[in-house]
C-alpha cells in the first residue's frame, strides 16, 4: 500500500484561491509524487464566499478532496489545529490556501522526510510584508524566546510536514486555546527547516488585522511565559525601593533648607501617573492570565462541525485513519456513534 499524505488547508472567504490550490496540489502529487497516495483536506472556518459551493464541486469530482464545514467561525488557532488532528497519514502537511505558503515545497519536505525528519518546516528568511509588520512580527519572536520557558522558532507560521508520530502527540493534546508553534517547541521532534521567501497572497485580501494577530502573539506568551508576571513583583519592589531613597532625599533637604526648599506638586503628579500606568499595564496582563485560564478551564471543544465531505463512513471505513494507541479514529468514533455509544468530539 502507499503511503498516505495529508495535506491540511484552512480557509476562510478563500473562492479566489481553493480551485487554483487543489489544481496545484493534485498537479504535484500526480506528476512529481506518483508513489505516494495523497488526500487534501479543507477545513472552512465558515466562509461568508462562494468557497463552500467551490468546495462542494470539488470533493464531488475528486475523492481525493475532502472537507469539513464549521459552524461558525472559530478563530485562527482552533480551527487549523483540528483540522490538522483529523488527519490520518503517514505524514501531515499543512499550508495556508492564499499561496503565501508555496505549495512546489512539497516534494522537498517529502525527501527531507524520508530522510528521517520527523518534522520539517518553512521558516521565512523572506517576506514582501509591509516592513513594519515584519518588525513588529521579528521582535515578538525574539522576545517570546527570551521569556518563554521552551524555545520557540522564529519566522515559522506553522507551514511544514509532520509525521505520523508528531501528529499523534497533537491529537492526544486536549486544549481549547492551542498554540500550535508552541506545540512544535514544546512536544515536537528534532525539526529540520528549510528557508523560503514568503510571497504575497495570490488573490484576495488577508483575513488578519491587529486584534487577531494581538490574539495569537498574547496566547503565546500567556501559555509559555512566567516571566512577564514576575517582572511585576520585580518592578513594584523597584520603583518602591526608589520612592523610599526620593523620600529620604526629599526629607533631609527640606530639614537642612527648611526656609527655602519647596518640592512642589510636580514631583507629585508625575509619581501618581506613572505608577498609575505601571498598575493598569499589569492589571490588564494579569486579565490576559486569567482570560487563557478561563478558556481552558471551561474546556470546549475546538470547533463544532456542521458537515463533512468525503470522508469515511461507518459502512466504508478507511483502515489507515486510526488514532494512537487507546485513541479511536474517526471511523471508530462513527462505528460508536451508530452504537449508541459516546457523543460527537471535535477536540
Amino acid at each position: 500500500m502507499k503511503k498516505l499524505i495529508s495535506v491540511v488547508v484552512p480557509t476562510y472567504n478563500e473562492e479566489e484561491n481553493v480551485d487554483a490550490m487543489t489544481e496545484t496540489l493534485t498537479r504535484i502529487f500526480t506528476e512529481e509524487l506518483p508513489a505516494y497516495d495523497y488526500e487534501i483536506i479543507y477545513i472552512d472556518n465558515h466562509s461568508k464566499d462562494n468557497t463552500r459551493m467551490l468546495l462542494r464541486k470539488q470533493c464531488e469530482a475528486d475523492p481525493h478532496v475532502k472537507a469539513i464545514f464549521n459552524a461558525r467561525n472559530f478563530g485562527q488557532m482552533r480551527s487549523p489545529v483540528h483540522g490538522f488532528k483529523q488527519a490520518y497519514g503517514d505524514c501531515v502537511i499543512r499550508l495556508n490556501a492564499d499561496f503565501q505558503d508555496p505549495p512546489e515545497m512539497i516534494p522537498e519536505l517529502v525527501r527531507e522526510w524520508e530522510s528521517g525528519w520527523k518534522i520539517v518546516i518553512g521558516v521565512k528568511n523572506k517576506t514582501e510584508e509591509g516592513r513594519v509588520m515584519a518588525f513588529v512580527r521579528r521582535r515578538y519572536y525574539k522576545f517570546l524566546r527570551k521569556i518563554s520557558d521552551i524555545g520557540h522558532i522564529e519566522n515559522f507560521t506553522g507551514f511544514g510536514l509532520f509525521d505520523k508520530a508528531f501528529v499523534d502527540v497533537v491529537r492526544g493534546i486536549h486544549d481549547p486555546l492551542p498554540y500550535f508553534r508552541g506545540m512544535i517547541a514544546e512536544f515536537g521532534f528534532d525539526y529540520k527547516t528549510i528557508p523560503y521567501d514568503r510571497p504575497n497572497r495570490r488573490a484576495g485580501k488577508s483575513k488578519n488585522h491587529f486584534y487577531s494577530l494581538y490574539d495569537v502573539a498574547m496566547t503565546g506568551i500567556t501559555s509559555y511565559s512566567k516571566v512577564v508576571l514576575r517582572l511585576a513583583t520585580f518592578l513594584g519592589f523597584f520603583i518602591g525601593l526608589v520612592s523610599f531613597l526620593v523620600a529620604i532625599v526629599y526629607f533631609i533637604l527640606k530639614f537642612i533648607h527648611w526656609d527655602w526648599f519647596r518640592a512642589g506638586i510636580a514631583p507629585l503628579t508625575i509619581g501618581v501617573f506613572f505608577l498609575g500606568g505601571v498598575e493598569l499595564f499589569f492589571i490588564g496582563l494579569v486579565g490576559e492570565y486569567i482570560l487563557s485560564i478561563n478558556s481552558r478551564v471551561l474546556d470546549r471543544p475546538l470547533v463544532v462541525e456542521e458537515e463533512r465531505l468525503n470522508f469515511e463512513t461507518p459502512e466504508n471505513p478507511d483502515p489507515r485513519r486510526k488514532g494512537p494507541a487507546g485513541v479511536p479514529g474517526t471511523a471508530e468514533m462513527d462505528q460508536r456513534l451508530s452504537r449508541g455509544q459516546g457523543g460527537k468530539w471535535a477536540s
